[in-house]
């Protein structure tokens, strides 16, 4: 983890381990990426794109990047032409997928309660 503030995730600042959780996963798209590699475990860059077809190639290398030195996901890349780079889920980022399950269940069943 970054040891201080100004990269954003540090241990000390935080009043409580749900405040760390929600600011390493928070955000509109790591936890869609963290869905998708649990749903599909292996994912080349251009098929995360067909899978969250809403976010720019920009947007999506910082927050691969972000999860990979939080330590959530792996970056694998190929010795070949045009270079080939995988990603997966380590076994720290496995630990989410059930966390996200349950995400998942809540809120459908909120759309079902909230539209009764």
């Amino acid at each position: 983890m970054p040891e201080d503030r100004s990269n954003k995730v540090s241990c000390n600042n935080y009043r409580c381990e749900i405040e760390l959780t929600l600011e390493v996963i928070g955000g509109k798209w790591k936890a869609l990426i963290l869905w998708e590699l649990g749903n599909h475990r292996v994912i080349r860059f251009n098929e995360f794109q067909r899978y969250i077809t809403e976010i720019s190639q920009k947007m999506l290398t910082q927050q691969l990047r972000y999860l990979e030195k939080n330590k959530l996901i792996t970056r694998k890349i190929y010795p070949v032409v045009p270079p080939m780079v995988e990603y997966s889920l380590t076994e720290l980022g496995k630990k989410l997928i059930p966390i996200l399950k349950e995400m998942d269940v809540w809120g459908k069943d909120y759309i079902f309660e909230r539209d009764k």
